[in-house]
């Protein structure tokens, strides 16, 4: 401390000395704030003109400050926070840059990983009516309807096969409803197709087809994509009728999940001739599952069996399955009993 003070004596006392020293001229001179005219030499030596700024300058640096020169420009608060917020988080740390590509792409594949998962019958299903709804958007409401509509007789005379295929996978206009119609295409055909294997799907779907694009005819119905989406449910209900499952906020047996999708689209509507497309669903699912599972029971053929090639086809792993049980009970039943001899003999 006593450094700096008599430093700050010794500076004091040379600027006092040379103001003293300097001539009357140059004292005028830097005390008007005129600026000096052209062509003016002036005869004040340079340690007085600069005595003043000398001055300030000891001042700022036994202060602990810096010199005027040598101050850094200080920049606003709104310019070092457009500069940083791009690369500073809300903690203050340095934000981690991702790539925007790879993002998207992972998405995609996410996307289309979820899409493969889906066992094969029921992806075809909900492909096709992603197809079927995309041409309905694209041609409109009527001329959707002239090309994929059921039309016997155009089925029959104009070989326009596709028309029981595109009826049983048109769903309508893409809205809340085509959305819940989807979901549970998805969710019943992906539980049918497990259950049974995909070889049996086929058949299942074939044989609602058939039914359907019959009492379509007889109804007036041009497409039943929501029939088909009830008679998968009425044969998942029917194999297990009083398991407990959710519908809306009630707890209600499997076997009246049907009727309860088929209420739920009346109020919807707010007529009951919506509830005639769950009625043929419930009818042609129900002519399925007695076929399959009860009439074997009691003593009928079971005809609906899927054929060997597409088992073979379809369900390599069932099929393996099954030639192994059967391989099994041929064995067991070429055992003989050997003639041993009684304990006790």
């Amino acid at each position: 401390m006593w450094r700096a003070t008599m430093r700050f004596t010794c500076l004091a006392a040379i600027v006092a000395l040379s103001d003293w020293t300097a001539p009357t001229e140059a004292r005028t001179i830097l005390s008007t704030p005129k600026a000096p005219l052209s062509g003016f030499q002036s005869s004040v030596p340079p340690a007085t003109l600069s005595s003043s700024s000398l001055l300030n300058d000891a001042i700022l640096e036994l202060r602990g400050g810096a010199s005027r020169g040598k101050m850094p420009k200080k920049k606003g608060r709104m310019g070092s926070l457009h500069s940083n917020s791009s690369n500073l988080s809300a903690t203050g740390k340095t934000k981690v840059k991702g790539n925007k590509g790879s993002e998207q792409k992972s998405a995609v594949s996410d996307t289309m990983q979820k899409y493969k998962s889906i066992l094969p019958l029921t992806r075809v299903y909900i492909t096709m009516v992603g197809i079927v709804t995309l041409i309905g958007v694209v041609l409109g409401d009527e001329a959707a309807q002239g090309l994929l509509a059921l039309d016997p007789m155009r089925v029959m005379y104009g070989l326009e096969l596709w028309r029981p295929f595109t009826a049983a996978t048109f769903l309508g206009p893409p809205s809340v409803g085509w959305l819940m119609s989807g979901y549970y295409l998805f969710e019943y055909g992906s539980n049918l197709e497990s259950a049974y294997g995909t070889a049996q799907h086929v058949l299942f779907l074939l044989c609602q087809i058939v039914l359907l694009s019959l009492l379509s005819v007889l109804f007036g119905q041009p497409f039943f994509g929501a029939s088909v989406i009830t008679a998968m449910l009425h044969v998942l209900s029917r194999s297990m009728p009083d398991q407990k499952v959710k519908w809306l906020i009630f707890t209600v047996p499997y076997w009246s999940l049907p009727l309860g999708l088929m209420a739920t689209d009346v109020l919807q509507a707010g007529s009951p001739a919506a509830a005639l497309p769950h009625v043929m669903g419930i009818l042609t699912g129900h002519v399925y599952f007695f076929h399959k599972f009860v009439w074997p029971k009691m003593g009928g053929e079971d005809w609906l069996t899927a054929p060997d090639f597409l088992v073979r086809r379809l369900d390599p792993n069932s099929r393996l399955a099954m030639e192994a049980k059967a391989a099994n009970n041929a064995l067991k039943k070429s055992r003989k009993k050997g003639s041993g001899r009684k304990l006790g003999r």
